[in-house]
């Protein structure tokens, strides 16, 4: 039996009392009784068994899980106090979701009421708090209050960044140690500047390969390591490679517009990359945010009658934006108002700027126990510094964006979805119809992707008419795009097959092991032209080389 000092667990109840609060602001929204009843019902049940094992000094016993990660160390398991805070967390949160589950609304607000309570329930794990952590506990007693002291120089550091460190940042140095593959910048204005990368074959295809990553980040995401460098393995395939690297906007470029961006972006790299290759048609690929730049660079193009590109790739690319996943619970009407009202361009105390930390942090809010809580836990409560991960460096490694450019973005796509349908807008002067790109398009999607749902890149299948490939690649946003033939790892699925939804696509596909790296390599390969001599030197005499990559704009910090 349990000694009677051990109850009652005063915090626990605390947490308990809150949850009751929430339960009853939920039954003010739109639950129905039944579902509400159910609910309370089976929580009554549950939670009178978890007391009762509590009293009567039950653990986890050997081997046993709690059934989540965060509770799954071994002094987790070992004490009653601690199984019965973590059970009892656990079943509040299972709760709180339930009902949110049962709200009765319109899709977005059901959503949003979703989003709010797996953000509360997510903030307020027993394992965030060193009262009832017992990791923490353990450690601050071997320590002598050591990893405590360490948590609080660590918290003081984050503060004075700005941001949770994510991992060791002083490790890393763009140009050093990431961002390494050789090449020069050939080419720059205030917007971006055009890296060419210096051969790695004899022979290069005679199309150039053209690279638009999100502005949102830095390009090398793309360029981490050599080992997992999308980059370097594209010139190891006898590619001519050059790659756009935005610059991090600064209050000199505050005014800038999404037609700035596009002429001045993709438009100005592609007729440079033609001008120093000497190629009537290049190759592409737009990444992410790039994807849709380069997407609508294209379609200005076309309307000019000028079809440059022999091929597009797309990665994790929005053009419809119908179906955007969490991101759309942020988007309506009102917020884009207030974000116009005050960085846009008719903003009464002039254009503003968005800052490179905000996008950062809703992004992590996005996984909040994999990108924010995790590190509050190891560096705050365990006085653990993250260790060097270049990932997490290059996420770190925000960028800002120009409110107007911005402000265009958030309302023509996520707010109103007016990129896909034909004549809808004037971009540059022109009317944008994306159906009058001609070029053979291969469109890459990631299954676990939360910032673009493989079903919304599908939805791009509907609007391309020339000749598609479509590609689903396993895990998320990043890690399903960058995997390295030579990692063996994760899976794709194939089907030469469009048919008109996402599921039934899924549903005629196969499944094969490996990276779709090789896929895209044979496809691109058939898009790339005849073998020519290597380029000797960067650039041309019309674009000399200015200095060696990765450049000047890539290393300015937001």
């Amino acid at each position: 039996m349990m000694n009677q000092s051990l109850p009652p667990f005063g915090q626990a109840e605390a947490f308990g009392t809150a949850v009751s609060d929430i339960l009853k602001s939920l039954s003010g929204l739109n639950v129905p009784q039944n579902a509400l009843a159910a609910v309370q019902g089976e929580y009554l049940k549950e939670a009178t068994r978890i007391w009762n094992d509590a009293l009567q000094g039950a653990t986890a016993g050997e081997g046993a899980k709690i059934g989540d990660r965060r509770f799954a160390g071994k002094d987790w398991l070992a004490q009653p106090q601690s199984v019965y805070t973590a059970q009892m967390y656990l079943l509040n949160a299972r709760t709180l979701m339930q009902l949110a589950e049962a709200v009765q609304g319109d899709a977005k607000t059901k959503a949003r009421v979703r989003f709010a309570v797996q953000q509360w329930v997510d903030a307020v794990s027993p394992s965030n708090f060193l009262a009832l952590n017992p990791e923490a506990q353990r450690k601050a007693l071997e320590t002598k209050g050591e990893s405590l002291a360490q948590g609080m120089k660590l918290l003081m550091h984050d503060l004075q960044q700005g941001h949770v460190s994510q991992t060791d940042e002083s490790v890393f140095e763009v140009g050093r140690n990431v961002a390494t593959t050789e090449g020069t910048v050939v080419h720059e204005n205030e917007l971006f500047q055009l890296i060419e990368y210096k051969p790695l074959t004899d022979k290069v295809h005679e199309r150039p390969m053209l690279f638009v990553p999100p502005c949102i980040n830095k390009y090398y995401i793309l360029d981490l390591q050599p080992g997992n460098s999308l980059i370097r393995y594209c010139v190891e395939q006898g590619h001519r490679m050059f790659v756009v690297s935005w610059r991090n906007p600064d209050d000199s470029l505050v005014a800038k517009t999404w037609d700035d961006y596009i002429e001045q972006g993709p438009i100005e790299a592609i007729r440079v990359v033609q001008e120093i290759a000497g190629a009537k048609t290049i190759n592409t690929l737009g990444f992410c945010v790039g994807g849709t730049l380069l997407s609508t660079a294209l379609g200005v193009l076309a309307a000019r009658g000028q079809q440059p590109a022999a091929s597009v790739t797309l990665l994790t690319t929005f053009v419809d934006f119908a179906d955007t996943g969490i991101l759309d619970i942020f988007v309506d009407e009102t917020m884009v108002q207030v974000r116009e009202m005050t960085i846009g361009a008719q903003a009464p105390g002039g254009p503003g700027m968005l800052k490179g930390q905000e996008l950062a942090t809703t992004f992590s809010f996005l996984r909040p126990n994999d990108l924010v809580w995790n590190y509050v836990v190891g560096n705050y409560l365990k006085g653990e510094a993250p260790p060097p991960f270049d990932l997490l460096y290059w996420n770190g490694d925000s960028t800002n964006l120009p409110g107007p450019m911005y402000c265009w973005y958030l309302r023509n796509t996520y707010l109103e979805n007016n990129l896909k349908v034909p004549g809808k807008l004037t971009v540059c002067g022109e009317k944008l119809d994306l159906s009058r790109i001609e070029a053979p398009v291969y469109l890459y999607a990631s299954r676990e992707d939360h910032i673009v749902p493989w079903q919304g890149a599908y939805a791009s299948t509907r609007i391309f008419k020339g000749p598609k490939r479509f590609m689903l690649g396993a895990s998320g946003h990043i890690a399903g795009v960058i995997n390295p033939p030579k990692a063996g790892k994760r899976s794709h699925w194939v089907n030469e097959q469009l048919p008109a939804t996402a599921d039934e696509w899924l549903t005629g596909a196969t499944e094969k092991p490996g990276s779709w790296w090789t896929d895209w390599a044979d496809w691109l390969k058939g898009h790339a032209g005849r073998q020519v001599t290597a380029p000797k030197s960067p650039g041309s005499r019309q674009h000399p080389a200015i200095e060696p990559a990765p450049g000047r704009y890539v290393k300015q910090k937001a």
